[in-house]
């Protein structure tokens, strides 16, 4: 049984100091109220954390859609020449610090789509970093891109829940880190859905949260007395965060990533910095986490007592925009990274009238979702195909396309995976019971949590009642603007993502025939219709109701029992996916063997 061993990256330093950026960090103390300066003669000791998460390789600066920065007149944020700048104005005047990775540096811009690892790692290298957690996008390239990845990082990798079979991880990823000289362990966490939205080796498995994370904390205090303080690093999302805040003992800082977040004050912030919850023993535990893309560096500064509970804390996300200078130096480099694809990336394929927006796709119908569905349906109609409809997963959907020019650069960035586009066929009940786990969040299928929302094209119109009970949101489903017909067959168009389980959308699909791929879809399609301008038209509703009974289309609804899963038909190579309640027994075995 192999044990996988992950790494840390933190260094720390305080936001006070930096120009332009004071007013923005409040002073925040626990109910405790106590004082917050170095090692006092009562045993407490300050020590600060920088973090940062979901960077998604965004290594140079961007525009507020997360694409190029073309127009710095709408603001340009982020890029690690920035946060470079800001961690050496003021990393100095607090020595007791510690800078932290939480996780997906992969996937977004074309410095990984290019370049895969290679310049993220050697970026990374220069910040600093004291330690890194994994996040599901490190994982899109398979096991071996990460072990090669992870192999050119100087500072320790940290995940308390993946064990694997993998030589190259095995070796390199340990639960967690311990900094002597603060007396201080770094545990990491990765989220428990990689295998449903990412491509890790059926051999690297992910324990949950809370009993992987109790586990370590307790093999830490039993095994380490030495360490009196411990945190986590913790790429779950923040709702989960939350969970294992209230659900273990002793934790009492959590720098969290995944759900791209944002906390603190600002506008548009969905909770307080730090958001404040009390674990099993009664204790505060402080969460935190910085949005995404780097557009904020986490910073919080934080008093522990001689039993390593969080007395007080001070800090604020740092917001990243254009008046924070770049550091030169590393500036210079990201340029010249660029040079081999900026001239492929800023060929002009289309013009857009109405800006693609991409930011509501998880919660609703968006305009990115609606143009990408009817790019699919409509590359397979041109081939002759009799395809009813198309739907892909919103999590795909990754930034805003704005008005004016489309670059190929803002398509890839838009649609950074690389996915292909993959023909299935239903039934009119199959389609009821995919669509009814879209809007219950719980696939009809497999009884397991979605990982995300869906977007559709013309002609299909999903109308749900959030109100109603899992299982029995939807109230009616259209196809072709008729009612769906539960004993017909349908073409489907979606990715091959969707298609072999991806966000547990569907269960596996065998034999799946892969036809191009996205961006050479959405290009081809936006050339069509370029200039684009069109409405939304509610193909995705909240209404209220149920579904009606006895009327066919309402019938097949699949909310009783556990149906057998769907059967499409489709030809080409089988993909298979590994079972999550597999992995979660062979991960406790292994968990076993790591700590005892």
């Amino acid at each position: 049984m192999g044990r996988v061993t992950s790494a840390i990256c933190t260094l720390v330093a305080t936001a006070t100091a930096l120009a332009g950026l004071a007013s923005a960090e409040d002073a925040l103390y626990s109910r405790r109220h106590l004082s917050r300066r170095f090692l006092d003669d009562a045993g407490h000791f300050n020590i600060s954390f920088y973090h940062i998460n979901d960077v998604h390789a965004h290594l140079d600066e961007f525009g507020a859609a997360g694409t190029d920065c073309t127009k710095p007149e709408r603001g340009c944020f982020g890029g690690y020449a920035r946060v470079k700048t800001a961690l050496a104005q003021t990393r100095p005047d607090h020595p007791d610090s510690l800078l932290l990775n939480v996780g997906d540096e992969f996937q977004g811009t074309l410095f990984y789509t290019f370049y895969q690892g290679e310049k993220i790692a050697e970026t990374l290298n220069q910040m600093g970093f004291d330690a890194m957690t994994l996040g599901n996008h490190e994982f899109d390239g398979g096991d071996d891109e990460l072990a090669g990845f992870i192999k050119n990082l100087t500072f320790p990798v940290v995940s308390a829940n993946i064990v694997s079979d993998h030589p190259g991880l095995n070796a390199s990823i340990k639960p967690y880190h311990v900094f002597d000289e603060y007396s201080l362990a770094v545990i990491g966490l990765t989220t428990d859905t990689v295998p449903d939205i990412s491509k890790p080796g059926n051999g690297t498995k992910f324990g949950d949260h809370v009993v992987s994370m109790q586990a370590t904390i307790d093999h830490i205090k039993s095994t380490l007395p030495e360490v009196k303080r411990i945190a986590a690093i913790t790429h779950i999302g923040y709702d989960e965060d939350i969970k294992l805040a209230k659900a273990t003992r002793g934790l009492h800082l959590i720098m969290g990533g995944h759900s791209h977040t944002l906390l603190g004050d600002m506008d548009g912030a969905a909770g307080k910095y730090p958001t404040v919850e009390t674990n099993r023993d009664g204790d505060e535990v402080f969460i935190v986490t910085a949005y995404r893309w780097g557009e904020y560096l986490g910073y919080i500064d934080v008093t522990y007592d001689a039993e390593g509970k969080v007395l007080a804390y001070h800090g604020a996300p740092i917001h990243l925009t254009n008046t924070t200078k770049q550091d030169e130096g590393l500036q210079k480099q990201v340029d010249e990274w660029r040079k081999p694809f900026d001239a492929f990336g800023a060929e002009e394929v289309g013009t857009t009238m109405v800006e693609l927006d991409q930011t509501k796709c998880q919660k609703e119908e968006c305009y990115l979702g609606d143009f990408v569905c009817d790019a699919m349906l409509q590359y397979r109609l041109d081939t002759g195909s009799s395809a009813a409809l198309a739907f892909t997963n919103a999590g795909g959907i990754r930034a805003t396309i704005d008005a004016g020019p489309i670059t190929r650069g803002e398509v890839l960035t838009s649609f950074p995976f690389g996915n292909a586009v993959v023909e299935l066929k239903y039934t009119g009940a199959e389609l009821w019971k995919i669509f009814e786990g879209a809007v219950s969040k719980v696939n009809q299928f497999n009884g397991k949590t979605l990982g995300g929302f869906v977007q559709v094209s013309r002609g299909v119109k999903v109308e749900y009642n959030p109100q109603n009970e899992a299982g029995k949101r939807l109230v009616r489903l259209m196809v072709n603007d008729k009612p769906v017909d539960m004993e017909a067959e349908y073409g489907v168009v979606t990715i091959d993502f969707v298609a072999t389980g991806g966000d547990n959308i569907l269960e596996p699909v065998e034999g799946i025939v892969i036809l191009d791929t996205m961006d050479k879809v959405l290009v081809d399609y936006i050339k069509a219709k370029s200039p684009v301008d069109f409405n939304l038209e509610g193909r995705i509703a909240v209404v209220d109701g149920q579904a009606a009974s006895g009327g066919g289309n309402a019938t097949a609804s699949g909310t009783g029992g556990s149906p057998a899963g769907p059967t499409p038909r489709s030809e080409a190579a089988h993909i298979s996916c590994v079972g999550s309640s597999v992995a979660l027994l062979i991960f406790t075995a292994m968990l076993y063997y790591v700590v005892s």
